[in-house]
């Protein structure tokens, strides 16, 4: 029993200095691995804004665009709109020609 007392001490205190030697290893790979992502995340990151720009010029054409088929689809409406009232005008004056016709 006295063997166990002496000797279980040593090598739990062993075994937490192997623990704490592997701690400090692996912290050390997780800094290197976090340096590694930085420059990663830092590249993507200047490669993404040289893209703004293009973004932008894509986001102006598509405003251009959607203003020019906008501008198109209301003269058209307007066309389509002429084109049907002009029979009703027509339809209504020759009918109201008609009722003074037989009002004299």
């Amino acid at each position: 029993m006295e063997y166990l007392n002496s000797v279980l001490p040593i090598i739990i205190y062993i075994l937490l200095i192997i623990l704490l030697i592997l701690l400090i290893i692996a912290i050390y790979r997780l800094l290197k691995t976090m340096d590694k992502v930085d420059k990663i995340v830092e590249n993507v990151d200047e490669k993404v804004n040289s893209l703004n720009g293009l973004f932008s010029i894509i986001d102006l054409t598509t405003d251009k665009i959607s203003l020019l088929s906008d501008k198109i689809i209301d003269k058209l409406t307007l066309l389509v709109e002429k084109i049907f009232k002009k029979p009703k005008k027509t339809r209504k004056k020759k009918t109201e020609i008609k009722d003074d016709e037989r009002g004299d």
